[in-house]
């Protein structure tokens, strides 16, 4: 396990078998460090998470020249997805409709302005190699484009090092439906969708499978197109077709992320299986052996270290207290334990709290007892926004959309 300078107090660290340092807080994406680590020690395959360089096909391809297993996609595969605008053409190709806009980059503001002008406001302004609502901006008039576009731009280049942003259609009002994936470069096997909307600025709070936006059949429809076009590409490992549903039922494609989740552990809850197992058995060149059991209904809250009272407000510090609960059809992630820091440097993620149960309203009340049972203390969390989520009319019901926690925030 590699740990940052900002890292190096966790609880964590010390049940691993060997740590390495590798320096400043930035430094998860220092390929040449991490590469120079899984020299010194001789390791044969990096994992890199859900996170950081888990998306780059430059440190992918790095990764194979130097005969380390890159636990993941192959770098071609990153590559053509990593790149929004090019994954868009050729899952179009693969037939999945991508959402109406443009396939090209937009090369500054005044020719974003004349496309927005020609597609008709709404738009969204997306970062081409994009991902967690960070180069992304919403644009409603003409008048907001340039500052939009170059915010946008800025932001892009200093999360992603590419400031290219493609335009899309923004569609009001949708459902954010995932497809998980699992391929071995032969064969794709559709996992299920999850459904993603309930979002605060593009990042997801709350997920929960099977989605009661759609009937059954139109879900294994989707996943079965969705498996085609990944077997088609040759992918390798886990990945996520993210889509987009409109006010007519139509299903349009979204982007493609191309590593594990943070929310791969509804997927798992639902099915029995374990993503992470079945990554390394694939980069192990094992091929797929896997029938998946879909059982009831799961949801999970991702517990972060923000206010919702001051408008999302990150609460840095130390976890005084830390107590979850336990039981049947209850999992909890997290890498914390009491006395340690919540650090300023990264994603305020503290837990995952997941629960299953046999019907989707029994997930409810399985969820809203264990939220009860949490106790954190040092830090303000999200779980009274996630117990006001749990208990909305819409949500209850399952006619929500993307709007939800904005209306009741």
């Amino acid at each position: 396990m590699v740990a940052s300078d900002a890292d190096a107090d966790l609880s964590i660290l010390k049940e691993a078998d060997e740590v390495r340092g590798i320096g400043a807080t930035r430094a998860y994406l220092d390929a040449d460090r991490l590469l120079a680590v899984a020299e010194e020690t001789g390791c044969s395959a990096i994992h890199p998470g859900w996170g950081f360089l888990s998306e780059n096909a430059t440190f992918a391809a790095r990764c194979e020249a130097s005969r380390i297993t890159f636990v993941g996609p192959r770098s071609l595969s990153i590559r053509l997805m990593g790149d929004k605008a090019v994954a868009r053409r050729t899952m179009r190709n693969l037939g999945l409709d991508p959402i109406p806009g443009g396939d090209g980059v937009v090369p500054d503001a005044s020719a974003a302005r004349e496309a927005a002008d020609a597609m008709g406001y709404p738009v969204l302004l997306k970062a081409v190699g994009g991902g967690g609502g960070r180069g992304l901006r919403l644009v409603r008039s003409a008048g907001e484009i340039e500052d939009a576009f170059t915010s946008a731009s800025a932001e892009a280049a200093s999360a992603f090092k590419n400031g290219d942003m493609y335009m899309e259609r923004y569609i009001e009002g949708g459902r954010h439906i995932e497809i998980q994936v699992l391929g071995d470069g032969e064969l794709t096997i559709p996992l299920r969708e999850r459904e993603c909307s309930v979002q605060r600025r593009h990042q997801k709070l709350l997920e929960e499978s099977p989605s009661p936006a759609i009937d059954r059949d139109t879900a294994d429809e989707i996943g079965a197109r969705a498996a085609d076009a990944c077997t088609r590409l040759g992918y390798r490992g886990a990945g996520t077709i993210e889509m987009l549903l409109d006010d007519a039922g139509d299903l349009w494609f979204m982007e493609m992320n191309t590593r594990l989740q943070v929310e791969h552990t509804v997927t798992e809850m639902l099915t029995g299986l374990d993503l992470v197992e079945l990554q390394l058995r694939v980069a192990a060149n094992e091929p797929l052996h896997v029938e998946p059991k879909f059982r009831g209904h799961a949801i999970q809250c991702r517990i972060n270290a923000e206010d919702p009272a001051q408008n999302f407000k990150p609460t840095p510090g130390t976890v005084r207290r830390l107590r979850f609960p336990e039981g049947e059809g209850i999992r909890v992630d997290t890498h914390l334990r009491e006395g340690d820091a919540v650090s300023p440097h990264y994603d305020s993620m503290i837990a995952k709290l997941v629960v299953h149960a046999d019907t989707r309203d029994a997930a409810i009340a399985k969820m809203e007892q264990a939220l009860r049972s949490v106790e954190i203390e040092g830090v303000s969390t999200t779980i009274p926004i996630h117990t006001k989520v749990l208990a909305d009319a819409r949500f209850r019901s399952g006619d929500y959309d993307t709007r939800l926690l904005e209306e009741i925030a």
